[in-house]
């Protein structure tokens, strides 16, 4: 017997804020240091609107295209993330931290290729790396949080984060 679930209508089911606080806070303050940590905040944004792209989260993807486009990132980079690789628009260092996104993301499948952390290790530093890293980490964090809480697109405002 084969089910199939229908989440494009899935209620918001609970909210980790609220139920498990301490928890919260603690991916609060994961994502807080990694914004300390002086990576570059359209990068940032990238990487969370990459790895939302892959899990599937319209929350997140809603939510991160909002803040990139706050910052100054314009909607052709934005449209075109998914197909990156053919696009002219990124930089190396985007486009490193876009594959090992990828390859983080998606690890079960092929793991983190040699070939994409080394392209990473060529331009980045070991601290930046870190902190890609660690960023991914976050971004699929919260992607799995909104998901399984049944977060639902269209209710987050960048005000709430830029005003």
């Amino acid at each position: 017997m084969t089910t199939t679930a229908d989440t494009s209508t899935a209620a918001a089911r609970y909210s980790v804020a609220e139920v498990a606080p301490d928890l919260y806070k603690a991916q609060i303050h994961m994502e807080n240091t990694i914004r300390r940590s002086g990576i570059d905040p359209i990068l940032y944004e990238l990487i969370k609107i990459r790895a939302s792209q892959l899990n599937g989260c319209a929350y997140c993807l809603d939510m991160h295209t909002q803040d990139a486009k706050v910052l100054g990132e314009t909607d052709q980079r934005l449209h075109l993330l998914a197909a990156w690789r053919e696009a002219p628009f990124y930089s190396e260092r985007e486009r490193a931290a876009l594959a090992l996104t990828e390859a983080v993301t998606l690890i079960a499948a092929h793991h983190v290729p040699d070939d994409v952390y080394a392209e990473a290790s060529r331009v980045f530093t070991p601290t930046e790396i870190g902190a890609v890293i660690m960023a991914i980490v976050v971004i699929n964090g919260w992607n799995r949080i909104a998901i399984a809480s049944g977060s639902q697109a269209g209710t987050y405002s960048p005000a709430d984060r830029h005003s």
